[in-house]
């Protein structure tokens, strides 16, 4: 299948495409109910494989590790991977772009930050200039086949941003993302200099971006938001609750029905539709 083709068409389609940050093979599960997209977050796979930050430490081959074992499990899925800087070096990221390719992985961002790295939505983030990351990415480009690559700015300033997205609107990137973005006045501004070039918006908790709905988005000429935590932090509140409540009741489990539901049988059933590459259909619950 040609993953990449896939997603294309996808985003060609009237509306935002969504895409949900899942960070292991658990939350993808889950998402796969509900979402027929992921995005493999940098944020999240460093803070659930390392226990880290988002600033750097990802290494490619746990990466390359995980989209091995995530697209047998969801073969229908559309699979964007956070490769943050293509793991500084040009020679590196042209070849992992072609070992998630085959892999199975529908798209990559590759983004134009210097190291140290940040969080798109952080403060301190520097970029590298503008032609070194051109030339990065036209390498990029030239390496894959019929993968998607999302050019990303991390520019904070206005007038770079606009500049910077011009600039990536020029090349054969197929859609273009400028993280931690502050108002829809500015993604107005990004859409009118992209021309027809897809655009891609970010969302995140507590981040810089406003918090906007699907519709809103596509009102404003945004073609794919990607969602790179909720699984995330839903998990933290829910592990940190279930916890103390745990600790509170001296140690004694709450019921089946407290729990909401789940306990070893319904996880179970859960885990056993990724045997053989089977999946849930969207919405649907375990029986």
């Amino acid at each position: 299948m040609r993953y990449g083709t896939a997603l294309r068409d996808e985003i060609a389609l009237p509306g935002t495409t969504p895409l949900i940050g899942i960070y292991d093979m658990y939350s993808a599960s889950l998402a796969a109910r509900h979402y027929n997209g992921f995005f493999v977050s940098g944020f999240g796979f460093a803070a659930s494989y390392y226990g880290l930050p988002d600033i750097g430490f990802v290494a490619w081959p746990d990466m390359v590790g995980f989209l091995e074992r995530l697209r047998p499990a969801f073969p229908d899925h559309h699979l964007l991977v956070d490769i943050d800087d293509g793991y500084v070096d040009h020679e590196v990221a042209c070849h992992v772009v072609r070992r998630l390719e085959h892999a199975g992985a529908s798209g990559v961002i590759l983004e134009d930050q210097k190291r140290p790295r940040r969080c798109g939505h952080a403060d301190g983030k520097a970029v590298l200039p503008l032609d070194e990351y051109l030339t990065k990415l036209e390498l990029v480009l030239n390496a894959r086949d019929d993968l998607v690559v999302v050019a990303r700015t991390d520019a904070t300033e206005e007038k770079e941003i606009l500049r910077r997205a011009e600039a990536l609107a020029e090349t054969a990137a197929d859609v273009v993302l400028v993280d931690g973005v502050r108002s829809t006045g500015l993604i107005r501004e990004v859409r009118a200099v992209l021309g027809n070039k897809p655009l891609l918006f970010n969302q995140i908790a507590g981040g810089k971006s406003p918090r906007l709905s699907l519709g809103e988005l596509t009102g404003l000429g945004v073609d794919v938001a990607i969602y790179s935590t909720p699984c995330l932090f839903a998990a933290h509140q829910a592990i940190d609750r279930a916890l103390a409540e745990l600790k509170a009741e001296d140690g004694r489990l709450p019921s089946i029905a407290t729990a909401g539901g789940v306990g070893v049988e319904v996880s179970t059933r859960l885990l056993e539709r990724n045997l053989g590459g089977h999946r849930p259909a969207p919405h649907e619950v375990p029986a």
